[in-house]
């Protein structure tokens, strides 16, 4: 059997990583969509470096549109096959597609009057709501911690990552000459510590495993701080300088660890009198979604539902749906904090409140987790002095903070915790993907350390060889 890396292979999104046993059968883990990475981004999503309609199956990690976000083209290609995930990762992948696929639409229906004025050809969506429809009856959920025939070749069992809600570590066990092959992908791991979520689960032995390396390089600052510094932000920018506070966030996630530690001020009385906005209507279904899905979170928070039935609701919060309320917002000049997708600013309604509140300087940026260098979002944190939204140059006037401590990967400590519980000496080879290349590289002599045999960090489109 062979391994061929046709995503997040020395950069963190598009994964895809595509399995091909000696019969012919073809088993991909994610199909996630490329992003944040500037002129080179459309491209890639528009070439797989396989044929879609000779893959067989398709073994989801989870619902993040770096994972998922490509699963329509594939369908629209000639993919049939089954789908597997987890119950609450099909729930949400549901809403992501079909919200990706009214992006698309909105952002290209919008760049194409301009290209119109220029007399450029129009530009086509990657794939329309109809496909992302068409992607669900495919999906077939499996548990955690239960092994699932795929064929008489392969089984599948997925463990917790602790990442979002239904996000699995991949694990397979492949048959092939008479023997079995164990293949562990991490998919995204989560933190040790969350707030949120359970801590990732262990899992068996792998001859080969898959890790990510979003922050293979890095440590956290102590998530215990972030309730603390998010008052300041809000202090600082709503209170002493009357301004906005605009926070770009993943729908899924993010947002509702926001909407966790603003609750957890409000209780403590703690949070401004100032509006909160959430304009993002997939960040309210996908709300809903991980509130049905209280199975997956940790006992701190099982239990303070006991005596605060929504963690996740507070006085002033208000969920934006249509595009004349996000709209309303960029017409009020009172101080107010926004949320809203995209979690890179390279998608979605934050590029307009961006570009509508980067001039002043009473206003914020506020970056609460990782951004591809290229990106909107990935600029601004790297101290761009103009960026271009929308094909319009904008100086950057208003201020651009972060805060490092509310990321959804885990660090190295927390990576290598992952791996502690596998014997190192029965690994034959760990592939480190999803991160940027520097990363992979440090995390890779970080992992060398560990007696494992053979340490790869993969190129876009490179096969190995498994035996």
């Amino acid at each position: 059997m062979k391994i061929t890396f046709h995503g997040a292979a020395r950069t963190v999104t598009g994964s895809k990583h595509l399995i091909t046993l000696k019969s012919g059968t073809q088993i991909l883990l994610d199909c996630g969509m490329f992003q944040g990475l500037g002129k080179d981004t459309d491209n890639l999503n528009l070439q797989f470096g396989f044929e879609a309609s000779k893959v067989n199956y398709l073994v989801l990690s989870h619902a993040h549109i770096d994972h998922s976000g490509l699963i329509p083209r594939l369908v629209n290609q000639g993919f049939k096959g089954k789908i597997f995930c987890t119950p609450a990762t099909k729930d949400l992948t549901e809403i992501l597609l079909e919200d990706s696929a009214t992006i698309q639409r909105d952002d290209i229906k919008f760049i194409n009057k301009k290209r119109a004025k220029q007399g450029l050809p129009f530009i086509e969506p990657l794939y329309s709501i109809e496909d992302a429809q068409n992607v669900i009856p495919l999906m077939e959920t499996v548990s955690y911690n239960q092994w699932h025939t795929i064929n008489n070749e392969a089984e599948v069992m997925f463990t917790d990552a602790g990442h979002i809600i239904g996000s699995a570590a991949i694990h397979l066990r492949l048959k092939e000459d008479g023997k079995t092959t164990a293949l562990s992908f991490s998919g995204d791991v989560g933190r040790y510590n969350d707030v949120i979520l359970r801590s990732p689960d262990v899992f068996p032995q792998a001859d080969y495993i898959l890790i990510e390396s979003t922050y293979g390089d890095k440590l956290h600052e102590d998530v215990a701080n972030t309730v603390s510094i998010l008052e300041q932000w809000i202090n600082k920018t709503c209170v002493e300088k009357k301004g906005k506070l605009v926070i770009p966030s993943f729908s899924v996630g993010r947002t509702q660890e926001l909407l966790y530690f603003l609750n957890e001020l409000s209780l403590q009385n703690k949070l401004p009198k100032v509006p909160v906005f959430v304009d993002s209507p997939l960040s309210l279904e996908a709300t809903q979604v991980v509130k049905s899905h209280p199975e997956g979170f940790n006992k701190a928070l099982r239990q303070l539902i006991k005596v605060d039935n929504d963690p996740f609701d507070f006085a002033g919060l208000t969920f934006i749906k249509s595009v004349d309320e996000s709209k309303a917002i960029n017409d009020n000049h009172q101080p107010m904090i926004i949320i809203s997708a995209s979690g890179m600013a390279d998608a979605g309604r934050i590029k307009h409140h961006i570009a509508n509140n980067i001039g002043d300087k009473r206003n914020t940026i506020l970056m609460v987790g990782y951004c591809e260098p290229l990106s909107l979002g990935g600029r601004l944190m790297n101290g761009a002095k103009e960026v271009r939204i929308f094909g319009e140059q904008y100086k950057v006037i208003a201020e651009v903070g972060s805060m490092r401590s509310m990321s959804a990967h885990g660090d190295y400590d927390d990576l290598c915790q992952f791996l502690a519980c596998q014997n190192p000496e029965l690994i034959k080879t760990i592939f480190i993907v999803h991160g940027e290349e520097e990363v992979q590289l440090e995390f890779q002599k970080r992992l060398q350390k560990k007696k494992i045999k053979e340490v790869i960090v993969p190129h876009l489109h490179e096969s190995f060889n498994l035996d």
